[in-house]
């Protein structure tokens, strides 16, 4: 199916989508969360294809644990599904209602946006979030995913089309996947510039991708972000504390948007906390430290024997790593770090470890991200973890979504008026 023919399918489903009831799209969706179970061994074998071309391709250890699917990580694509499920259905919900002086009843109601792209690397998981968050709204999906996860994207694209053509309130012309061809991006071009066929993009991957997108598109976009994010070390913080979840923020899975990539220390207590982070990291983090937390770390040595110390280079200061690697940024106190955090994030994800309340409401006052942490990893920065079960991703704009973005990013609203022969 060409890009033209997807386009008109994709609208045809939309409008179906539009009529049906919550009940209907429910039993649709159960139906999918029964297939994907039930097909838990070719996904997996699909999956499996896409990880040896990607070893075979030199893809570094961190960015196939992105891609990998096992039965673990279905179950959890499964469950998420299910809260979506089970979430009250956004569509015809009343924001706002009211009767004007000369009788004429205005309601504005929640309606679907209509047909979504959705273009992203990576993380086959992506398409049945996008799927289901798209179906419970009420919208048709395109999605372009990347080459490297393309097998895994076609078995699940194929068995969730397969299940809603079996069942009542299954619209199968609500997703369709576009044919994606090693090192040609033609196609995205062509949906970037699809005005009047595709409603809105949503960009989901690293910094080039997202830039390229919102660069480049003649149709609307929300913009997702790449996670440059960063933990600051309050002079105040409890060290154990910043030291455990500067791990987790870090190493638990360095690959994501919402891994930290800077740890920012005041100086003050930079001498008792670095040697601490160096035994808590035990040599599976690459640290690129400034000069005064070089000259602290290079003392150091931690029980591995494995610590491994850079000097950090102006490029350190902002890059999204993606991997065991980290830059130390030390600063003379809260104002420096806030200054320097907001000139060097991308708006995504920011945490502060203090013991101080004023630190605290100044950090969330002044830091300018979507989701702002006092005492707590940033990798909690996820749709499921907010109680969304599935996201679209990181909405680091300002318009009309911002942060974990869940079935009620996808709607806009409608004005309905209802009079008795008033003119004006």
């Amino acid at each position: 199916m060409t890009l033209e023919e997807q386009y008109k399918s994709l609208r045809e489903g939309a409008e179906k989508l539009a009529l049906l009831t919550a009940a209907e799209k429910n039993k649709a969706l159960e139906a999918v969360a029964l297939a994907l179970e039930n097909n838990r061994e070719t996904i997996i074998a699909a999956n499996k294809k896409d990880i040896e071309i990607a070893r075979s391709n030199g893809t570094k250890e961190s960015l196939i644990d992105r891609l990998t699917l096992d039965d673990k990580r279905i179950t959890g694509i499964i469950e998420s599904l299910k809260i979506v499920l089970a979430q009250t259905d956004p569509i015809g919900e009343e924001i706002a209602g009211w009767k004007t002086p000369n009788g004429l009843n205005i309601r504005q109601v929640r309606v679907p946006i209509g047909v979504v792209a959705i273009i992203y690397e990576s993380r086959p998981n992506v398409t049945v979030d996008a799927f289901c968050l798209a179906y419970k709204s009420g919208n048709a999906i395109l999605l372009r995913g990347s080459s490297s996860a393309y097998n895994s994207n076609k078995a699940i694209v194929q068995i969730i089309k397969d299940a809603l053509q079996n069942v009542a309130g299954g619209v199968a012309q609500a997703i369709e996947l576009v044919e994606v061809k090693e090192h040609n991006h033609s196609d995205v071009d062509a949906i970037l510039t699809a005005v009047g066929k595709i409603d809105v993009v949503l960009p989901r991957g690293g910094k080039k991708l997202i830039q390229s997108v919102v660069s480049n598109a003649r149709i609307p976009v929300i913009e997702t972000g790449s996670g440059v994010c960063h933990l600051y070390i309050d002079e105040s913080a409890n060290l154990e504390m910043a030291a455990t979840i500067a791990e987790n923020a870090k190493i638990q899975r360095p690959s994501v948007c919402n891994a930290i990539e800077c740890i920012v220390v005041n100086k003050k207590i930079a001498e008792n906390f670095l040697p601490m982070l160096v035994q808590k990291f035990a040599g599976r983090v690459v640290f690129h430290a400034d000069k005064a937390a070089y000259d602290i770390l290079c003392k150091q040595k931690d029980d591995s024997g494995k610590t491994k110390l850079l000097q950090a280079t102006e490029e350190d200061f902002g890059n999204e790593y993606l991997d065991y690697e980290c830059c130390i940024k030390t600063v003379e106190n809260i104002d420096e770090a806030i200054a320097y955090i907001n000139s060097h994030n991308t708006k995504h994800s920011e945490s502060i470890i203090t013991e101080s309340l004023a630190n605290a409401r100044l950090f969330q006052a002044k830091i300018d991200a979507s989701c702002v942490y006092v005492n707590a990893s940033t990798r909690f920065t996820d749709g499921g973890e907010f109680g969304f079960g599935a996201e679209l991703g990181i909405s680091t704009q300002k318009l009309h979504a911002r942060g974990p973005m869940g079935i009620k990013a996808l709607t806009t609203t409608k004005y309905l008026i209802n009079g008795e022969g008033q003119i004006r």
